[in-house]
């Protein structure tokens, strides 16, 4: 079940926001997801993201193919 909830942010965050394309805000909403996972909760952003790159990376996904997948999404 999915809720709505409220996060204050400058002006221009979420002025960046309502005007990007449904799948960046659809990665944003993933990535708060993960990062307020409980095996999440108790760590800072830093460390979330660096166990999400250590996950993805013994998975396959190398900052370079990373990278082709983010340009590829950019056209």
């Amino acid at each position: 079940m999915m809720e709505t909830i409220t996060i204050n942010v400058e002006h221009e965050v979420a002025k960046a926001y309502r005007e990007a394309e449904v799948n960046k805000q659809q990665k944003l909403s993933l990535i708060v997801k993960l990062f307020f996972q409980p095996d999440f909760a108790n760590k800072t952003l830093s460390q979330v993201m660096e166990e999400i790159a250590d996950k993805a990376e013994k998975r396959g996904l190398t900052p370079e193919i990373l990278q082709a997948i983010l340009d590829d999404e950019d056209e």
